[in-house]
């Protein structure tokens, strides 16, 4: 056991990914500096000069361009710091620091459970409202419980675990580039209508990038109580989200806890028609709280199983 652990240890690649985990959670970077509120600024600040009213051929063109503009730069900087780094174990310990943002929708749980159990939907509404693009400012108890608990599943899985998985495959550059393109899809979101079909190529990149990490995490929350039941959402339900990865995630959650997720949401006065996931209990502040703990647990069993394949990878190496 002893020598496994200093193995562990021993390996740059794990000891970076858990100084960056540690460094999180006791030094956090406050919200108004940190580079991904700069870059969904920036991000704006150009759809709002090229997303005009034109054709939808031109519009899809327009979105491809500005998404090369903004993540082609990106790579090079990041690659062309590389021969000045001193120690690439630092850079990537900065990188993937500037990329995970688990304490965030941490943050974000604990402040939803908060405001359902004493039903302040003022509070829910404005919470909701700075993480999602669509309308929150009418939603019921009910809404504010299934939008809260679909933020809560992608914000996990998008923030940490498809950052850690990413991190595992090219280094805390590959770490940095999933979040950029992630924050690009956001604030670009084709279920605004502003923004269709602008961009539908950010939204397509971050589903091909998503496949692997949120498919493996859905099969991971899978396991354990009521397995059958989340096994079974999965393979039914999965399938008729617009994207696989998220499609998978919602639906194992929402078998496991039998909880109701999904269906209509308005965005931008427009209703948009989505799929009914999981179950049918709505989503409460007691649910909202199993479901951080739920997710909680599995990321450290991915955290886990990630040290010890990179581990294993490198000294069979």
């Amino acid at each position: 056991m002893t020598e496994q652990l200093l193995s562990l240890i021993a390996d740059g690649s794990v000891l970076v990914m858990w100084a960056a985990l540690l460094f999180h959670f006791i030094l956090p970077i406050p919200l108004d500096y940190h580079p991904m509120v700069l870059w969904g600024k920036f991000a704006t600040l150009l759809s709002d000069k090229v997303n005009r009213q034109q054709s939808q051929q031109q519009r899809l063109l327009s979105g491809s361009l500005s998404w090369l503009i903004m993540c082609i730069p990106a790579l090079m900087v990041l690659l062309a710091a590389l021969p000045l780094i001193w120690k690439i174990e630092l850079y990537n310990l900065a990188l993937l620091l500037l990329a995970i943002e688990w304490r965030g929708s941490e943050k974000l749980s604990l402040s939803l459970v908060k405001s359902l159990s004493v039903e302040d939907k003022v509070q829910a509404r404005a919470l909701l409202g700075n993480y999602v693009n669509r309308e929150t400012s009418t939603l019921s108890l009910l809404g504010l419980g299934k939008t809260g608990a679909e933020t809560m599943i992608l914000s996990y899985s998008r923030n940490v675990i498809s950052v850690l998985f990413w991190y595992a495959i090219g280094g805390g550059i590959a770490a940095i580039m999933y979040r950029l393109i992630a924050e690009l899809a956001r604030n670009w979101s084709p279920s605004r209508p502003l923004f269709r079909p602008f961009g539908l190529p950010s939204v397509y990149i971050l589903a091909v990038l998503d496949f692997i990490p949120l498919r493996l995490f859905a099969l991971l929350l899978c396991v354990g109580s009521n397995a059958k039941g989340s096994m079974h959402a999965l393979l039914t339900q999965g399938k008729q989200w617009l994207l696989p990865g998220p499609g998978w995630l919602l639906a194992s959650v929402g078998g496991k806890l039998e909880i109701s997720l999904g269906g209509p949401a308005i965005y931008q006065q427009q209703k948009i028609i989505r799929p009914k996931m999981g179950g049918r209990i709505a989503p409460s502040a007691y649910h909202l709280a199993q479901l951080r703990t739920l997710l909680n647990n599995r990321i450290i069993i991915w955290i886990v199983i990630q040290s010890l394949l990179i581990t294993a990878l490198n000294q069979g190496l």
